[in-house]
């Protein structure tokens, strides 16, 4: 059974890498930010099945349960900024009288 745990995770492991092709080359802020919470999501049950092969799942379910929080906190941080802030393209710029003087 270690040898099924241990193929998913090299499975898993390779697929993670096509995550990061596409967090590099990804055309908008959004699909960056959609490809950071795969990846965070695929590492927390990458580490669920290091604990199932070390015999340890107790200690790595407290990381994986760590790591998923901090990457859905991190992930609601970087879509309220995106919606905080405007691409500058869409920005107006208005010049009123008292900035000219």
């Amino acid at each position: 059974m270690e040898d099924v745990f241990l193929t998913c995770g090299i499975l898993l492991f390779f697929l993670m890498l096509l995550i990061i092709v596409r967090m590099i080359i990804g055309p908008t802020a959004i699909d960056r930010i959609v490809a950071v919470n795969m990846l965070g999501t695929q590492t927390t049950v990458l580490l669920i099945i290091i604990g199932i092969i070390f015999g340890r799942v107790d200690m790595f379910v407290d990381f994986a349960l760590t790591y998923a929080l901090l990457n859905f906190i991190g992930s609601l941080a970087a879509a309220r900024y995106l919606l905080r802030t405007k691409p500058l393209r869409d920005a107006k710029i208005v010049v009123t009288e008292v900035d000219r003087a």
